[in-house]
């Protein structure tokens, strides 16, 4: 997977990595070609006294470091540009792939292993390509060209390179061999840190009025644990890479000191040659050294393109169709004909033998127990997830033959858990009408009950908003969420429990100031309280995902048992009445 996914990224990069290429031979050449010119500086000049030639050489030298280190700059610059592009592009096509899912494939991952997958995953792929560009590009040509050099100095000695180079590969093969497990390990820890963090700040209101705190710090202290511990032993193993190169390196340091010297006493070899044997040698043990770096960093990538792999190879359960469908009737029209709903692997379906219908001009309230469907039931329509028997009809085409954004145009959906952006009350309300006035804005708080609180802020529809709407409270955020799809001025309204966090008061001057507006549009409300979908054109009633009612309020009072218990759960016998 990583092969692929650095194939795929940075194919759009072609041309900086050929200059990356080009300048890291460049600057290996010039690298390589040094510890020549140091060494006939020493066995020409210095020792032969010849001033001219010093000076000739070391300006030679100065010439050949310079282009080095501009070539080297260069080329880190290209390198750095391709992998930011890359990872650039890697984030913004997971997070295109995360935006087609379902609410089904999010669930599946959860959104804590998403968010890390999308910035610590993606952030390793992308220090791996920093570092290949400039390391594993100029490794090999400094392995194969200092060795070419050693041995042009002296070829008595290379036999130095045939123990000291594979006793290197080998030790650092044996280390990163141990650390590819670990690493794996390491991802899946940083998911659980963030998930436990998450729900920790999502939830802090929570605890704090459980006074769960210290209980929280706790299994935050474990998952914390878990991920330092197997942090500490991949450092551990780490920690041994850099003594095992220097000890290969002195140990081989040493031996060409050691025989290089009996071989300038007996005068086979010039002090000069002896230095630049030395250097190459060095040379070959780094490109070796920066190899085995690179295969440390190289598992840990791959753990991490295979997590990126895997939301990117996910497709989505909702797929477009490849010929949409216009709409055959009026785009205001819903009906739900035995539509089922099924997770995969599941014993039973979530919902099952759904039919009903919903014409423009009326109100479908859609009630029972927790965990009967009810939000299950809405996200069908917008195609927030697919049937997976029967079918559903918005404008008389089933949904799943009609172009997605054309569908959820049409569609406004205040959501069971209001929730806003971070911005101002006004990009929150434009947020599916950007071209929207202000006008148009202050009409939809009027019909929302949200006009007058909005004036009363400092800044009116420029006040900010925190992510989440955290600044406002739970019935201000509901009614703003209201206010929102109804500036959409969309055919068909979906409320999944919108009111809920309203007193009585304000829920009976809301539908009162929706009658007018939604005149025209098919309203269906998910709704716990029976005051508020009493009056509703139609009610189905949901029993663990089945439905055992269909009427009004007065119809079901008589022949459904469900639907009269919830009511004499909630109302007196004269107020059922």
């Amino acid at each position: 997977m990583l092969i692929t996914l650095l194939r795929t990224f940075l194919a759009p990069y072609r041309a900086q990595l050929a200059g990356v290429l080009v300048l890291q031979l460049v600057s290996v050449i010039a690298m390589l070609y040094l510890p020549s010119l140091n060494a006939d500086l020493i066995d020409y000049g210095i020792t032969a006294g010849d001033i001219g030639y010093i000076w000739t050489t070391g300006l030679w030298m100065l010439a050949v470091s310079c282009v080095q280190i501009a070539a080297s700059a260069a080329s880190v610059y290209f390198g750095a540009q391709a992998a930011m592009g890359a990872g650039r592009d890697m984030r913004a096509a997971v997070l295109h792939r995360v935006q087609t899912f379902s609410a089904r494939e999010v669930g599946m991952f959860g959104a804590p292993s998403l968010i890390t997958r999308s910035t610590n995953d993606i952030q390793q792929v992308q220090l791996l390509i920093v570092m290949s560009v400039t390391i594993l590009v100029m490794a090999p040509i400094m392995c194969v060209g200092g060795i070419v050099m050693a041995v042009r100095e002296d070829m008595g000695l290379s036999w130095l390179l045939l123990i000291a180079v594979p006793a290197l590969a080998l030790s650092m093969g044996l280390i990163v061999a141990r650390m590819v497990p670990i690493f794996r390990q390491m991802q899946e820890r940083i998911d659980g840190v963030n998930r436990v963090l998450r729900e920790q700040i999502t939830g802090i209101r929570v605890v704090r009025a459980f006074v769960r705190e210290r209980q929280e710090i706790q299994r935050f202290g474990v998952a914390n644990t878990a991920l330092t511990d197997t942090a500490l032993r991949v450092g551990r193993l780490g920690a041994l890479m850099f003594p095992t190169v220097m000890l290969i390196s002195n140990l081989t340091a040493v031996g060409v000191i050691w025989f290089g010297g009996h071989h300038v006493d007996e005068g086979t070899m010039q002090v000069g040659s002896l230095t630049a044997m030395l250097s190459y040698v060095m040379q070959i043990l780094m490109a070796v050294m920066m190899a085995s770096f690179l295969a440390m960093m190289a598992p840990r990538a791959a753990v991490s393109a295979d997590r990126i792999g895997g939301v990117l190879d996910t497709k989505s359960s909702v797929h477009p169709p490849v010929q949409p469908q216009p709409f055959a009737g009026d785009p205001a029209t819903v009906e739900l004909s035995s539509a089922e709903f099924a997770y995969p692997g599941a014993e039973k379906p979530v919902l099952r033998g759904i039919s009903f219908r919903a014409t423009p001009g009326t109100t479908t309230a859609i009630v029972g127990s927790t965990g009967a469907g009810k939000s299950t039931l809405i996200n069908l329509i917008p195609r927030l997830i697919d049937v997976t028997d029967g079918a559903v009809f918005v404008g008389g085409t089933d949904v799943r033959d009609l172009d997605l954004e054309i569908l959820r145009t049409g569609i406004g959906l205040v959501p069971q858990k209001a929730y806003l952006f971070s911005g101002t009350i006004a990009t929150n309300l434009r947020y599916g009408k950007p071209e929207a006035t202000d006008d148009e804005l202050w009409a939809a708080l009027e019909v929302a009950q949200a006009a007058d609180f909005v004036r009363e802020m400092p800044q009116g529809l420029e006040t900010p908003v925190a992510q989440g709407g955290t600044t406002v409270s739970g019935g201000q955020r509901q009614r703003l969420c209201i206010a929102r799809a109804l500036v959409r001025s969309p055919r068909v309204f979906l409320f999944d429990d919108s009111f809920s966090a309203l007193d009585v008061a304000t829920d009976a001057r809301l539908r009162a100031a929706l009658a007018p507006v939604t005149a025209a549009a098919s309203v269906i409300i998910v709704a716990q309280r029976i005051q508020t979908i009493r009056d509703a054109d139609q009610i189905v009633v949901l029993e663990d995902g089945a439905m055992v009612g269909l009427g009004t309020h007065d119809q079901l009072m008589q022949r459904c048992a469900e639907y009269r218990e919830i009511v004499e759960s909630q109302l007196s016998a004269e107020e059922a009445r």
